[in-house]
């Protein structure tokens, strides 16, 4: 995922000023490398096994007629040969079901991810960040707070320009992200005088982790470059990740992969709907699912877009001139979906909001209610939900996930069914290597063993269950339960969160204590959520 480290130290400033230097006086001769102005593409080639990239000389233009096509003539990053990435070669070959599914993910965006890469000349390869980040899962969040294909954290995002509140995420939008994420790796490369390998590895680890790690070899006497350098080893796996999947997918035949065929065209067209829409609604005008239409749409977090913007949709190439016919037509009262509810006798804001699926707050809001007060025969205005859309749509594409989870079993002759399997964490582990070596996704990972916070440890047992990524039951046993722990002199809420290994707001959420009130008195019982294997309370 996407780090940022705002400043230098002064005294690293002094060894990079060289390589900046360097930067400033090659531009005329790095930045134009990939597209010259008549739109003519250039081969280029390596020396020395690191990733800058030099000119070689160029191809004749012409069209592709598939993405792969296009995607290849694009490629400039060095052929290496390198043990670590045989070893992440191996990891994917052992798991052809996993490369299935990332390509059938990957089909709504990776002609404008190819657009946008162009446009800013920036190496084909990056295409595939996607794959590595989130497995082209544009709904994908991490342990860290990342989000979207391209794994953004908050505070980077925004720095990227990303809008983020409770109506709208731009980091997981398809457009916002997707231009964010070039132009921040740009940066980053042009950081490192044009040197991807280490630009990759600092969007992973962060701009200075990486840029401490050169200045320590650089004290040394020693290298460098990437391979040299002295990473953790997610940030050590990261680089020659990507470089592994660019490679299989350079050679499909060798590697015995079967390419998906996605043309060369758009997938969508970016539709102005100038104020707030409801999302139901523009599925029905689009003749598409609601599902299809948040895959296209992944940024907006509730049942209708943000009512500050921004005010518009992607929508299927082929549904677009009809969804905005259907548009132009549409009443103004009419782009809002709303249900009429009658308060009954005992009934709260929330258990209404319960039984719609529905956020209580929007619900406060919508009606404007003070203190969520309301009474007996009092008339709501019900919003249609995100959860409900999400869950009808859900529903109503299990019978078509089940046969095409089938169908793709079957193109890898894979055994047919959900087998189960645990294994145990070794020492160095992370959840993306697991996940990788499993030929699962992380958060399906986190999912069925119930992690809290994404945290493992060595000699954890882990269950990893194939045949399908949508399933998300664990075991039968209960994840967690509910404790009660009293107080003792010197407790603070930190301190129990750490050593329960609870989040601090979620403390503060379960008994009542104020954000303004670090101290706790001793004697007082509180409740708190725990692993099933956690400590007793005391």
């Amino acid at each position: 995922m996407p780090r940022f480290i705002s400043k230098k130290s002064a005294r690293h400033l002094s060894i990079l000023l060289p390589m900046f230097i360097a930067t400033g006086c090659s531009q005329l001769s790095t930045k134009d490398q990939l597209t010259d102005n008549s739109g003519s593409k250039f081969s280029v080639f390596t020396r020395g096994g690191t990733g800058k990239l030099h000119l070689d000389k160029p191809n004749e233009n012409k069209e592709y007629d598939t993405i792969w096509d296009r995607m290849l003539s694009l490629y400039a990053l060095p052929d290496i040969e390198h043990p670590r990435i045989d070893r992440e070669i191996n990891f994917y070959l052992r798991n052809p079901e996993y490369l299935s599914r990332v390509q059938e993910r990957a089909e709504p965006y990776l002609y404008f991810i190819l657009n946008e890469i162009e446009a800013k000349k920036i190496p084909g390869e990056l295409a595939l960040l996607p794959v590595v980040e989130s497995a082209f899962r544009p709904d994908a969040e991490s342990p860290a707070q990342a989000s979207g294909l391209w794994q953004f954290i908050p505070p980077t995002g925004r720095l990227y320009g990303l809008k983020q509140n409770s109506w709208y995420d731009g980091r997981r939008d398809i457009i916002e992200s997707t231009q964010a994420a070039t132009a921040f790796l740009k940066d980053l490369s042009e950081n490192f005088n044009n040197d991807w390998l280490l630009a990759l590895a600092s969007y992973n680890a962060g701009k200075g982790n990486i840029q401490n790690a050169i200045e320590r070899n650089y004290d040394r006497g020693m290298p460098t470059d990437f391979w040299s350098l002295s990473l953790n080893n997610e940030t050590s796996a990261y680089v020659p990740r990507l470089l592994a999947i660019a490679k299989i997918f350079a050679n499909p035949e060798k590697y015995n992969l079967n390419l998906y065929r996605i043309p060369n065209e758009p997938y969508f067209e970016l539709v102005d709907i100038k104020s707030q829409l409801d999302l139901a609604k523009a599925a029905e005008m689009a003749d598409t699912s609601v599902e299809h239409l948040f895959r296209l749409n992944p940024g907006f977090n509730r049942w209708s877009t943000d009512p500050e913007g921004p005010h518009r949709l992607l929508i299927p190439v082929g549904k677009a001139h009809s969804f905005k016919t259907k548009l132009a037509e549409l009443p103004h009262h009419e782009r809002i979906k709303w249900q009429h509810h009658t308060v009954g006798k005992r009934e709260t804001l929330k258990s209404i909001a319960k039984h719609y699926h529905a956020d209580m707050e929007q619900i406060a809001e919508v009606n404007h209610l003070n203190d969520y007060l309301i009474e007996t025969g009092q008339v709501l205005l019900i919003p249609a939900s995100y959860q409900s859309i999400r869950a009808e749509a859900a529903t109503a594409n299990a019978t078509a996930s089940s046969a095409n989870d089938g169908n793709a079993t079957a193109r890898h002759n894979q055994p047919a069914g959900n087998l189960k399997q645990t294994i145990t964490v070794k020492k160095g582990d992370t959840l993306s290597d697991i996940s990788l070596r499993n030929g699962v996704d992380t958060e399906d990972l986190i999912a069925w063993n119930h992690l809290r916070g994404g945290h493992i440890k060595a000699g954890q047992k882990l269950l990893i269950k194939k045949g399908g990524d949508d399933i998300r039951v664990a075991s039968t046993e209960p994840a967690f339960k509910q404790i009660s722990y009293t107080v003792k002199s010197g407790d603070t809420l930190g301190g129990l969160a750490k050593k329960f290994n609870v989040d601090v707001t979620e403390l503060r959420k379960w008994n009542n204590v104020p954000k303004n009130r670090a101290d706790l008195k001793p004697g007082v019982k509180l409740k708190l959520i725990v692993e099933s294997n956690s400590a007793s309370a005391s």
